[in-house]
C-alpha cells in the first residue's frame, strides 16, 4: 500500500483503513516513523533499504494466517513494494489475497508544490542504477526528453552515484532550450520541505543542493515559469486549451 508523501493528511482514505484493519505492518523504518498513531498496538516489522525481498517474503508467509500491510512512500507501484511482494506471490503459487492500494507519489505531490508542470504527456524515470544498468538509464533519458515532454527524475543524486543527475541534465540540455524551467522540490509534504525554480541552463549549479530526499521535474518544449511580476511562481505546462480556446 502507498502512504503518500509522508503526512497522515495526505494519505488515501483506503490506505488509512488497511492500516486500521491489518494485525500485522511491514515497512521501512523512515515510512513507519510518522504513521505511529495508526500503528500503535499493532505487531511491526521494522526493516531499511535494501530489504525489500525480505520484506516481502516474510508479507506474504504472514499473510496466511493474518491481515498484512506492507507499506511503501509514495505509490506502492511506483518504485514501490507493489511489484516485488506479486512476484514472490505468483512464484510461490501462494493463494493469498493481494490489494494495491495507491497513494499519492512523488511526481503529483512535487508537481502540485510547484503548480502545473504534468499537465500532458509527460514521462517518470528514477536515476537509482541500483537495478538498472545506466546505460539503459541513459538510453531512456534520450528517449524522453528528445519528445519534448516533461519529465520527473525521481532517485535523483546520492553519495553513492553524485554523476547521474549531471548525465541527465546533460541529456535533457541536449533536445531541450536553456530556459526550459526545472523545479526541485525536498521533502514535499515533510518536515523541511523546499520548492525552487530554476532554469535548465543554471541548473548544474544546484546539483549539490539535490539528495535522494528530492525530486526533479524538467519542463518540455512548451513549459514556461508561472510569474507574478518578476517572482517565479511556479511551472505551468498548457494542455493546450489556448489553441481550441479563447480565454
Amino acid at each position: 500500500m502507498g502512504t503518500g508523501p509522508g503526512r497522515l493528511d495526505q494519505m488515501t482514505a483506503r490506505a488509512a483503513e488497511v492500516i486500521r484493519e491489518a494485525d500485522c505492518v511491514i515497512g521501512n523504518e523512515s515510512y513507519l516513523s510518522w504513521l505511529a498513531p495508526l500503528i500503535h498496538g499493532k505487531e511491526v516489522i521494522r526493516s531499511r533499504m535494501g530489504r525489500e525481498v525480505e520484506r516481502a517474503e516474510t508479507a506474504v508467509r504472514l499473510a496466511a494466517d493474518r491481515r498484512v500491510a506492507i507499506v511503501s512512500g509514495g505509490d506502492a507501484g511506483v518504485y514501490g513494494m507493489a511489484s516485488i511482494v506479486l512476484e514472490i506471490v505468483e512464484r510461490n503459487e501462494e493463494k493469498i489475497r493481494v490489494e494495491v492500494v495507491p497513494g499519492i507519489t512523488a511526481a503529483n505531490a512535487a508537481a502540485a508544490l510547484l503548480g502545473s508542470p504534468l499537465s500532458g504527456d509527460f514521462a517518470v524515470i528514477s536515476l537509482s542504477d541500483l537495478l538498472t544498468p545506466i546505460d539503459t538509464i541513459g538510453k531512456r533519458l534520450e528517449a524522453v526528453f528528445s519528445v519534448g515532454i516533461p519529465v520527473a527524475l525521481y532517485n535523483p543524486r546520492s553519495r553513492g552515484r553524485p554523476h547521474n543527475l549531471a548525465l541527465a541534465l546533460e541529456i535533457a540540455s541536449r533536445h531541450l532550450g536553456p530556459d526550459t524551467p526545472v523545479g526541485i522540490v525536498k521533502n514535499a509534504y515533510r518536515d523541511g520541505e523546499v520548492v525552487s525554480i530554476t532554469t535548465l541552463g543554471k541548473a548544474g549549479r544546484i546539483i549539490e543542493d539535490v539528495d535522494m530526499h528530492s525530486i526533479l521535474i524538467i519542463g518540455g518544449e512548451e513549459s514556461r515559469i508561472w510569474r507574478n511580476g518578476t517572482d517565479a511562481r511556479g511551472i505551468i505546462t498548457p494542455r493546450g486549451y489556448h489553441r481550441k480556446y479563447v480565454y
